[in-house]
């Protein structure tokens, strides 16, 4: 069977973008049993509630849903278990230091396979507050109206000729 090329998109977490102001971000490979593999190729993942911590000085990936694979046996995975996520050492050192200066969390932006690997964009992000929200989404109800308008007149434009 040949390999994949290019990057397919399994899930995104769009909250996540609405939720925190994204500082930096980090593609990192995913340890995964057989049967979630499978499972992702059919696009049966979520990132809701997923968060990343570091314990024994690796970082882990927490509440990631992937659903049980549906032809699987006894030998299926657990859909919420802790998944270990690969990184460099050096990245890992930079992303923990950050995360000891505080205020700032590391959240799971996307999942998605590159050139058949399951990869995950972690980002560096601090949390955003209520009126900060409300501020992005009047900017961006802003920019549509302007862009509506703007196509408005285009056509207006066109016609006129």
């Amino acid at each position: 069977m040949a390999r994949e090329n290019g990057r397919k998109l399994i899930a995104s977490n769009k909250k996540a973008r609405h939720d925190y102001t994204i500082l930096k971000t980090y593609e990192a490979g995913i340890v995964l049993a057989g049967t979630e593999v499978k499972s992702l190729r059919e696009g049966r993942a979520s990132l809701v509630d997923a968060f990343a911590q570091e314990r024994d000085g690796e970082i882990m990936l927490y509440g990631l849903h992937i659903a049980e694979y549906g032809y699987g046996t006894w030998t299926n995975h657990q859909p919420r278990r802790t998944r270990k996520l690969l990184l460099h050492r050096i990245e890992i050192a930079r992303i923990l230091e950050k995360l000891r200066e505080g205020g700032v969390t590391l959240v799971p932006l996307s999942m998605y396979f590159s050139d058949g690997w399951a990869k995950v964009e972690l980002a560096l992000a601090r949390g955003k507050k209520s009126y900060d929200k409300r501020q992005a989404l009047a900017e961006r109800d802003a920019n549509r109206e302007i862009a509506r308008e703007l196509g408005r007149r285009l056509k207006g434009a066109r016609s006129a000729r």
